[in-house]
C-alpha cells in the first residue's frame, strides 16, 4: 500500500555536495497542498544533488526559464506521446538509496511505471501538481532509520 506524501521542505546549501528534501505524510482527507499534513506525521529526508534541488525550487516558485531543462523536456515528451503523469511513487529503499517511478497514463488508458530517481520524479511532479506516494515498507524503513 502506498501513503500520500507532500514535499514539506527543501534545503539548498550551494557549497555542499548534497541537498535535502523532506517528505511528510499527508493526513487522511488532506490534499497535500493546503496544509493537510498530520501534526507529527511521519517524515523523512532524501539527499539529492544541487541541479535537482534547484529544479525543484524553480518549480515551487514558478520561475520560468528561457529554454526547457531536462525535466521540462520529459514532461513535453509525455504529453506529446498522449500520456499524462498521474503520480509519482517512491517504491523502494536499498543500500540507503531510494527508488521511484513516474506513474504515466497512456492515451489508451494503460498505466506505465517508469523507473527514475526520486529527485527527478519530484522535480517533474511538482510542475504538474501530481500526487507523491511512498510505499508503506519504504516509509517504515526510512522513518525507522531516522529514529
Amino acid at each position: 500500500m502506498a501513503v500520500r506524501m507532500e514535499l514539506s521542505r527543501i534545503l539548498i546549501r550551494e557549497l555542499a555536495d548534497y541537498q535535502i528534501i523532506e517528505l511528510r505524510e499527508v493526513a487522511p482527507g488532506g490534499d497535500g497542498e493546503s496544509g493537510g499534513q498530520m501534526e507529527g506525521g511521519r517524515a523523512f529526508p532524501i539527499v539529492i544533488g544541487l541541479p535537482e534541488a534547484q529544479a525543484i525550487e524553480r518549480r515551487l516558485k514558478g520561475v520560468q526559464i528561457k529554454r526547457p531543462q531536462t525535466h521540462d523536456l520529459l514532461a513535453s515528451v509525455i504529453t506529446a506521446l498522449g500520456g499524462k503523469l498521474e503520480s509519482i511513487t517512491i517504491n523502494d529503499l536499498a543500500d540507503q538509496t531510494f527508488f521511484a517511478s513516474l506513474d504515466v497514463r497512456t492515451g489508451d488508458g494503460q498505466l506505465l511505471h517508469v523507473d527514475c530517481r526520486p529527485s527527478d520524479a519530484i522535480a517533474l511532479g511538482i510542475a504538474g501538481g501530481v500526487a507523491i506516494f511512498v510505499a508503506e515498507h519504504v516509509l517504515e524503513a526510512a522513518t525507522r532509520d531516522e529514529a
